[in-house]
């Protein structure tokens, strides 16, 4: 009898514990649902509900302020960004023109021209170069 004694107490057992469970979900069923009629019926902005979440509602506004100040930020650099890339554009364009001038400038044959009135000519003979070589002491 023992025996049949410890099945029905283990049959039981189980029996509540499966009942807990479903208490369980009931529970935060329940509790879901009455969120979710409070956030309906605007019950969750009254004095009380406020007051005990204050810190999470400061925290949640900072995070916000974050947001909309990066926001800012981020189009600030974006907009001194295409400003250097434009300038850098200008600067380098300048550069290859001036290039380009002093290139067509120091030409030999406009060298020859300019340098005429002076009376310098260019060589018909090639340059020569003389070394001299060092004595070993």
């Amino acid at each position: 009898m023992k025996g049949n004694n410890y099945i029905s107490d283990s049959k039981k057992a189980a029996r509540v514990k499966t009942k807990k469970k479903k208490s369980r979900l009931a529970q935060v069923s329940r509790k879901q649902s009455q969120s979710l009629v409070q956030i309906m019926n605007g019950d969750f902005l009254t004095k009380g509900f406020v007051l005990n979440n204050l810190s999470y509602i400061f925290f949640v506004i900072f995070l916000m302020i974050l947001m909309v100040s990066k926001g800012y930020y981020v189009h600030s650099l974006a907009n001194d960004i295409s400003k250097a890339e434009k300038e850098v554009g200008d600067i380098t364009a300048d550069y290859v023109e001036t290039k380009a001038k002093l290139e067509e400038l120091t030409r030999r044959t406009q060298m020859i021209e300019k340098l005429a009135p002076y009376g310098l000519k260019e060589t018909i003979n090639p340059t020569k170069v003389i070394r001299v070589k060092k004595e070993e002491k």
